[in-house]
């Protein structure tokens, strides 16, 4: 610990990322990424964006892809905020719309960015158990708080909640903002847009890395008001005026305009997921219904992590968490049918040998 980090930097806990071993080629299950290429489109208009001329700035309001996420959801232009991944999108959120004087409401078990943000931020946090399902009750969720938070599908759990149970929760908790992360929504989720326009409380925050492959370009954006919308548009000009590049910009807006590439991509997504958790299944495993693009399973003839570690010995990468309640599950990544193969074969030889 350096004598030169202030009090903040001292007590902070980052947030761990998936491994990213470099010892060898592995099948890579452990990130969430999608296995498929982005589309001719996108590689063309970045291309272009390239030659355009990098030495001059990106547009900092980010208009065409805005207008283009706008177009997308049926929404207006000051509806939509972009940011560089959906995790600068969450970090703007933790610093300019939950309250300060009340707890933030989030699930015990979700995404491990929230209290590391939280943390940053100085924001109190309330964790609300899973049931023993591993679903989140919203009914559970208190209304004195300083704003709610959860992701919908959840991750790592991946089970989603129906639209109508988040609406009911919205009609009870209007005073203070409520965010929604659909980061993996497309892959069978109901999504909350089309909310927006009823309730100015509501924040659906989403990204162009898990269902329209561009995990490496670092785009995210949220839908809300355009009061929410004007607030984020003020901490971020007071953070970054030009997070995205050029690049990034067209590459992102080539995809959201690309609609018969991402439906392609999520659809065999969601047809080897169901493939691989019946296989899972049939090999011992309890499986949790999924709406993600991975699957959150438990090994029943040996330990989670003694999979976990027998997996990367053959060179197949899953995400283990060592945490209370979640320590016998392992998070599957949904690649492609052959590296899903491959990835049973490996299973089915660790629990043969």
């Amino acid at each position: 610990m350096s004598q030169y980090w202030n009090k903040r930097t001292q007590g902070l806990q980052p947030y761990v990322p998936g491994e990213q071993p470099q010892d060898q080629a592995y099948i890579k299950l452990n990130t969430n990424e999608n296995p498929y290429a982005p589309s001719k489109k996108v590689l063309d208009a970045m291309h272009t964006a390239v030659e355009s001329g990098l030495n001059l700035y990106p547009d900092p309001q980010c208009r065409e892809l805005k207008q283009a996420i706008a177009t997308q959801y049926e929404v207006a232009y000051e509806n939509v905020f972009v940011g560089n991944g959906s995790d600068e999108v969450l970090a703007h959120i933790f610093a300019g719309l939950f309250a300060e004087d009340k707890p933030l409401v989030c699930p015990d078990i979700s995404y491990s960015f929230y209290p590391v943000y939280a943390q940053m931020y100085g924001i109190e946090l309330q964790k609300v158990p899973l049931n023993n399902a591993f679903e989140i009750e919203l009914e559970n969720y208190p209304t004195d708080n300083g704003g709610a938070i959860f992701a919908n599908p959840n991750a790592p759990t991946s089970i989603a909640l129906k639209r109508d149970e988040i609406e009911k929760f919205l009609k009870r908790n209007q005073e203070t903002v409520v965010v929604v992360d659909e980061a993996y929504v497309d892959f069978g989720g109901e999504s909350c847009v089309p909310l927006v326009a009823q309730y100015d409380n509501l924040l659906v925050v989403k990204t162009v890395s898990k269902s329209r492959s561009l995990a490496g370009l670092r785009v995210g954006y949220a839908i809300g008001s355009p009061e929410l919308i004007e607030g984020l548009e003020r901490v971020k000009n007071s953070f970054n005026s030009y997070p995205l590049d050029k690049v990034a910009l067209a590459g992102a807006k080539a995809a959201m305009e690309d609609q018969l590439s991402f439906d392609q991509a999520r659809n065999e997504i969601m047809q080897v997921r169901a493939r691989t958790a019946q296989a899972l299944q049939a090999l011992g495993f309890d499986v949790l219904s999924s709406k993600t693009n991975f699957l959150f399973a438990s090994p029943k003839t040996m330990p989670a992590e003694k999979m976990y570690l027998a997996l990367k010995e053959a060179g197949v990468l899953v995400r283990y968490f060592n945490q209370p309640r979640i320590s016998e599950y392992l998070r599957i990544t949904v690649g492609t049918a052959e590296e899903m193969q491959v990835f049973l074969g490996a299973v089915e030889k660790i629990i043969n040998t």
